[in-house]
Parts: C-alpha cells; structure tokens; sequence
C-alpha cells in the first residue's frame, strides 16, 4: 500500500485531492445544515462538522509517509498556545456577564439609554462610541463583553432588529481595535509584515476609514427609517427594571474602573478578574433584593450565581430574557466550539494540508489586482481553517512576503490587506473564536448578525477596491509586468524553510533548521 502521499519524508505534501476534502466536508455540512435546519442551528452542528472534518484530515493523512507523530504532537502544541488562551477569557467574559447584570450595572446603563438617547440616532451612537473606547482600549473583546451588552439591552428594548444592534456594535468596536496603536491584532499584522506599526496605521486608514464613514451613514440611515419604534413592551420594560433594580448611579463605578484598568493596559484576564469580583461585590452592597432572591448570602449562592443561570420570572418575556443571565454553563458551548476549532485547524497545519490548498492557489499570480485578490481570499480561508486570527495573520504574513517583494509591492500593502481579511472578518466565521464568542456573549447567532456588520465585509471590498484603482499603491520593477510567482511556496506553517525544503512541515522535521523562521510563541493579549 502506497497510500495517499508519497513515502520519504516524515510529512510529505498531500496531494491537492486530498487537502481539499475535510474543507469541503465541512462548507457542505455547514451548507446543509442552513438549508435543511436554518442558520440559528450552525451553533448546534459546528461541533459536529468541525469533529467530521478532523478526522477526515487525519484520516487522509493517516496512511505511510502522511504524517508523523511527532509533526501532529508540535502542531498541537503550537495550536493550542495560540488558542487556549482565549478559554480563561470566555470564562471571565461569562462572570462579567452575569455580575454585571445582577449588579444593576446593565440595567443602570439600559434605563439611562432609553431616558436620554434618542432611538433614531441609537445605531451610529453605538457604533460610534463602541468605536471610541476600542481605540482607547485596543480590545474588541472587552468592549463588546461590557459597552456591548448595555447597548444590546437598549437596542432591544427600542424594537430595533437585534442583527442591526448588534452589527453596529461589533462594526465599531473592531473598527477601533484594528486602527488602535495597541490592539495585538494590529502589531501582529505589521510585525508578520516588516513594517512600521504607525506606518501600518496610516495606511490602513485608506481603507477602514471610508468603509467607518459607509457603516456610519447606513446606521443613521436606519435611525431615521425606524424612526421612534418600540417595542410594544418597552413602557413594561421600564418599569420592571425600576422595580427589580435599584438602579442607582453608583453602580457606574464598576464600568469605569474596568475601562480606566483597560486604558492603562492591565492584562485583560486580570481586568475581566477584576471587573468581575467588582460585579459580585456590587450586587450584595446595591442589589439586596437579588441576594434574598437567589437563597440569601452564602459561598453556595455565590457559586451558583456564577455558574450557573439565574432566570427572572416576571410574567414579561422580553424583560425576563433580558436580565436573565446564562453563568458559566452558559458560555460551556462557546469554549466547546473553540477547542473542535482549534483541533481541525491544528490537523490541517500539521498534515501540510493548509499549505498545499494557499500554495497551488499562488500559483502562477501576475499583477497587483491577482496578488492583492489572492491575499484576501487567502486570509478569509485561512481564518476559516484556523479558527483563529493571530494564526492566519502569522501564516498569511509569512507566506506572501516574498510574492508582494518580487512583484514590487509594499509590504505595507501586505499587512493592509491582512487586516482588511483577516482582523476584521474573524467576528463573521460561526466557528471562529470571534465569531462564537461575540454571538454568545451578545445573544445574536453570528449568521444574524453578519448582513448588518457593515464595516467588517466592506472592509476586504474596499481593500480590492484600492487595489483595481492603484489608489496610493506604489509598484517597483519585479515580476509586476510579468513572470510567474509559482516559487513562493510556503511550508505547512506558511513559513519558507530552506533547511528541509518547500512543503516541508516545520514541526515535523527532527529540528528546526536555520532557516526556520517560526512565529515567535509567547503571551499575548486577545482582542
């Protein structure tokens, strides 16, 4: 038996057949699900899919001369230090979530946005200051995680559509944190580029600015078309928040102090820490009535609030699924999604998988536009594959410096189109560690909300926009006239490896040779 790769390396390429398959297992069971079961069950099935097609992966390269041990033991490893972070922070996110609504600290804000902000200027308020505090504080998470709720509260209880609340919000907290000067995203694209992280910046302002401008106005557009709408049970709403918090402006100290601890850069897991413990002492000093409510103060009751969901039974729907709070259990699905993620990205990194895919995509690019158009396509298949987004930016840097190089173009360039396919557009993937996350933690399916995430699907258009004009482009010499870029051929980690060759695995090899450029692997904050 010869099986499906050739034999004399420890992980020769797949042929293209083959890495193929688990990718399109996964589209077209994702596919059927939406047609036969609607978009809302993809967080049902995700897990399932994403199962189906690891092992279909592992299995194609399963045969002699596939894989090694060792090259899937590395990949994993090298995986999980890129993901697992993430698995604390949804944790945290989780008790954020809860304290911070049982502490009044989410009624408070949702009775002062329906008193003071008018519903028809509601979405680009949000958007804008959703935007405001992500480049203050270079985190998308966090911003959503707690301005985000509050808006979300808001937005519902004025009837608007919760895909458009919940597009606005997402829309400029990751406008703020791709141009924000510390947003991890943001130095990992220019540092996997070579370029300057202010001169990333300015330049990425060429396109995220005009698409900001785009969402702003279509927001407002909505604002005005929807008009004073409510629900028609907001007056009860109201009054239910009045009458089972005590909505006092002192809770308001919890949010500033997470955002001033933002602000000046504390670890994101301590200020989800924090912040959490502040909501948990916020709700015996300002909301007595929930303490008697959930069985009086004890370590059980504690433990139960974080944990576990705490339900309110009002006899108003809408109010009760408002306020109710889903605890820890109720993120468990989330960090679920994120680890069968995290295990078929790793199984198409170490079975070279990946690689062959984006090489034999590269072949054979002529011309700014292809180049440009292939980089885009590329990060939004990656990001796909990976479920993670410092991954794909790490592998898409590496894997196209060469071809921008040998076709003139500025790595600048590079690391714009990255941001503009891979930052941004992580949020709009059900299976990406942003996308299930954020639709978790603001209660819209990620299929939902991505028709109104205005910013994030514009961002990669007018980043092929730009590039069909030239607009601010400059091209030298190279291969921009002509020859082939079929020799820019990245290894299974879109690292070049000249010590074992084109295609070859970097963690499957014995040990790195010298020229193994590996992403450099250590703590790193998430968005």
């Amino acid at each position: 038996m010869t099986g499906f790769f050739p034999r004399g390396s420890a992980a020769s390429p797949p042929p293209l057949w083959a890495a193929c398959a688990p990718v399109v297992l996964l589209l077209g069971s994702l596919a059927g699900v939406i047609v036969f079961k609607g978009s809302d069950a993809i967080s049902d099935y995700s897990h399932l899919a994403l199962l189906a097609a690891t092992v279909a992966a592992l299995g194609l390269s399963a045969a002699p001369g596939g894989l090694s041990r060792r090259g899937l033991s590395v990949g994993f490893r090298r995986s999980a230090r890129q993901i697992l972070p993430a698995v604390p922070m949804l944790v945290f996110i989780a008790m954020v979530s809860a304290t911070w609504m049982l502490s009044g600290v989410v009624p408070m804000l949702i009775d002062f946005g329906l008193r003071f902000l008018d519903p028809t200027y509601f979405l680009v308020t949000a958007c804008a200051m959703c935007a405001a505090i992500s480049v203050l504080t270079g985190s998308s998470w966090s911003t959503i995680a707690t301005m985000g709720v509050a808006f979300m509260g808001i937005g519902t209880v004025m009837g608007f559509h919760p895909g458009w609340v919940a597009g606005a919000i997402i829309s400029g907290a990751y406008f703020g944190d791709k141009v924000s000067p510390l947003s991890d995203t943001t130095v990992v694209a220019s540092s996997a580029c070579g370029v300057d992280l202010f001169r990333h910046i300015r330049y990425l302002m060429l396109t995220s600015a005009p698409a900001m401008l785009v969402a702003l106005t279509c927001f407002l557009a909505v604002g005005f078309i929807s008009g004073n709408a409510e629900t028609p049970d907001s007056p009860a709403i109201a009054t239910a928040l009045a009458g089972q918090f005590n909505l006092t402006p002192w809770v308001l100290v919890i949010p500033v102090i997470t955002i001033a601890m933002i602000v000046l850069r504390v670890p994101t897991l301590l200020t989800l820490f924090v912040s959490s413990m502040l909501g948990l002492g916020g709700v015996f000093l300002f909301q007595p009535q929930i303490v008697e409510m959930l069985g009086g103060a004890s370590p059980a009751m504690i433990w139960d609030m974080l944990w576990s969901a705490v339900e309110f039974n009002t006899g108003i729907a809408a109010f009760d699924e408002l306020v109710s709070t889903g605890g820890i259990t109720g993120m468990l699905p989330t960090i679920a999604l994120v680890l069968c993620a995290m295990m078929f990205g790793t199984a198409l990194i170490a079975t070279g998988m990946l690689a062959k895919i984006t090489s034999s995509a590269m072949k054979g690019l002529r011309g700014r536009f292809p180049i440009v158009a292939s980089t885009v396509g590329a990060g939004l298949f990656i990001n796909s594959c990976t479920a993670d987004q410092y991954l794909s930016l790490i592998i898409g840097g590496n894997m196209f410096r060469t071809v921008y190089r040998r076709a003139g173009l500025e790595p600048r360039l590079l690391s714009r189109t990255l941001e503009d396919s891979v930052s941004v557009t992580s949020v709009l993937i059900p299976w990406n560690s942003c996308g299930v996350t954020q639709s978790t933690v603001l209660g819209v399916a990620t299929l939902v909300y991505l028709p109104f995430c205005i910013f994030n699907w514009l961002s990669p258009l007018m980043s092929l926009l730009m590039a069909y004009t030239g607009f601010r482009i400059r091209q030298r010499g190279g291969m921009a006239a002509g020859g082939s870029l079929a020799k820019a051929r990245p290894t299974s980690c879109g690292m070049p490896c000249r010590a074992y060759g084109a295609g070859t695995a970097c963690g499957s090899a014995p040990s790195p040779g010298p020229g193994c450029r590996r992403p450099q692997q250590g703590s790193r904050r998430r968005q």
